[in-house]
């Protein structure tokens, strides 16, 4: 008998996480997972206990941003795994980290799991090689003087990623422009993820 969605269940900060992992999964004909939305990483970490020591649980992943502290970010992971009598590894896989059993875990920090940066740092991977529209993305939002931005400091990347999908034919949000076909779903970073979700999930 197939097992129910509910067994096999990915962890993520927020909406837009969602839909990328959606969509990049569908792109690669992964079978299907439930994605949980756990709208921050305060929350996700919040929930990775009760998540792997759920009943009839198969596989757990957990993707977050590594924002600009990759390894306080794994070890503040790592530390509630092993608050519920799990041995995680003790170091990032660049191929996307996967141990244990029943459930099987599986980690991913983005963009590459090995990297400082977050979802908008593997979407611009994303983005086709080439496209002429993407340096003028990046001109633009770096023409903004400090004191006329309304975003964050550390959030000049999320900015002109917004800006470039602001361009295309129909402006769609990172999930939507993937199956539009803005996206590269084939980009190398792309294959490495899908590779571990299908790994994970398998």
């Amino acid at each position: 008998m197939p097992r129910h969605d509910s067994a096999l269940t990915l962890l993520v900060e927020g909406k837009d996480d969602v839909h990328v992992v959606r969509h990049l999964r569908d792109a690669h004909r992964i079978a299907s997972f439930e994605i949980r939305d756990r709208e921050g990483f305060d929350k996700l970490r919040q929930a990775i206990g009760a998540a792997v020591t759920a009943p009839e649980k198969d596989a757990i992943g957990i993707v977050a941003d590594a924002n600009n502290n990759p390894t306080g970010r794994w070890e503040a992971i790592t530390s509630e795994l092993a608050d519920v009598g799990l041995k995680p590894p003790t170091d990032r896989d660049a191929a996307g980290t996967i141990f244990g059993d029943d459930p099987r875990i599986g980690i991913w920090l983005m963009p590459d799991n090995r990297s400082a940066g977050e979802l908008e740092d593997f979407v611009k991977q994303l983005i086709p090689a080439g496209d002429p529209v993407w340096p003028r993305a990046e001109c633009f939002i770096n023409g903004i003087p400090e004191a006329e931005r309304k975003f964050a400091q550390g959030k000049v990347l999320r900015a002109q990623v917004h800006a470039w999908l602001a361009t295309r034919e129909r402006p769609r949000p990172m999930g939507l422009a993937l199956t539009a076909g803005d996206l590269d779903v084939a980009a190398p970073i792309a294959v490495a993820f899908t590779d571990w979700l299908r790994r994970l999930f398998a």
